[in-house]
């Protein structure tokens, strides 16, 4: 048990100092559903959590009748706000229905969401500073707290290393670099043979491929509906994932479209809202999003922090379900 006290502390640690960072820098904490239609999911709407009661799917009936899920993602709901408060946050957990049993994946872990009006290089300098102070702040912490949250000298060398301003290169130039063909996925083996041409620092690859751009063939990157094209190559939209040694993929960032018309087109376009007519949905389980976005909308840019994946870099652990408190997957709930 005091392996588990120990992350709960970290844990609490991790989450304090971003909401502190986040905070002094003006950001307002917003407290989204966590019942929600489809517009709370991610772009694998294949692993969303149906609910139901007693066996009805079709609980809800606020206009008509229509299923509800557990919630992936606030972003949309942080969205909302953006026009009117600028800068917004929220901290929660995200379902998601990960198929086995592997060190990297959860049913269930805690996101920590940002949304703001501004634009992509304003974003890439929050990842890196929220990364950034909380390595700092437990450096900082007096030795007895690092001993309580079980850092040893070898992990502590580790995290003095990391550095301010983050390593970054394309994804046209990081499948390059792998011998990969484009359109295919990062994995995590990639990632992390990346991570060592660099340093073993915090390494973003941004520029994803447009998941709505005709590139002539399939291709095997899937990105949410409502990343920005990139005004000077819209082959490519204005996102960025943050890869982390040990752990990999831990924040996942982009730029909004913000113009209705725009937005509406991209999600019926998408391989996620394809899927999602598969399950029975439609454009009405966006037609909240909609009517906020048609009210009032700014350029805006977001994105969301994995802290599992966090906690398992700050611990240097390679299985994620001892980097948490309450580890839970296909084979594991209490």
């Amino acid at each position: 048990m005091k392996e588990k006290v120990a992350t709960a502390k970290l844990e609490r640690q991790v989450i304090k100092s971003m909401r502190n960072y986040l905070e002094k820098e003006r950001f307002m904490e917003i407290f989204p559903p966590k019942i929600v239609r489809a517009s709370g999911a991610c772009e694998n709407i294949d692993t969303l959590f149906e609910i139901g009661v007693n066996g009805d799917f079709y609980w809800f009936r606020s206009k008509t009748p229509h299923r509800a899920y557990l919630s992936q993602t606030a972003q949309l709901y942080l969205e909302a706000f953006v026009p009117y408060l600028k800068k917004v946050y929220s901290v929660g957990p995200s379902f998601r229905a990960e198929p086995g049993n592997d060190n990297r994946h959860m049913t269930e872990f805690t996101m920590l969401e940002i949304e703001f009006a501004g634009n992509f290089k304003e974003l890439l300098g929050y990842i890196e500073k929220v990364i950034y102070n909380v390595v700092k702040d437990i450096l900082s912490l007096p030795a007895k707290i690092k001993k309580e949250l079980k850092f040893n000298s070898a992990t502590l060398k580790r995290l003095k290393k990391v550095k301010p301003v983050f390593p970054k290169i394309t994804y046209e130039k990081a499948i390059k670099i792998l011998n990969l063909s484009f359109g295919d996925d990062i994995k995590w083996r990639d990632e992390q043979k990346l991570l060592k041409k660099f340093g073993n620092q915090p390494l973003l690859i941004t520029h994803y491929p447009n998941p709505l751009f005709n590139h002539g063939k399939e291709i095997e990157v899937e990105k949410f509906f409502n990343m920005i094209p990139d005004p000077e190559n819209p082959k490519y939209v204005l996102s960025a994932d943050l890869i982390l040694p040990v752990s990999g993929e831990a924040v996942g960032a982009a730029q909004r479209v913000h113009r209705f018309e725009e937005l509406k087109e991209r999600l019926k376009n998408s391989k996620m809202f394809k899927r999602l007519e598969e399950k029975g949905g439609s454009l009405d389980d966006f037609y909240w999003y909609f009517e906020k976005v048609k009210e009032k909308s700014v350029p805006h840019a977001g994105c969301g922090f994995g802290i599992s994946r966090i906690l398992k870099f700050l611990k240097g652990e390679e299985d994620i379900k001892k980097a948490v408190a309450f580890p839970s997957n296909q084979e594991n709930i209490i």
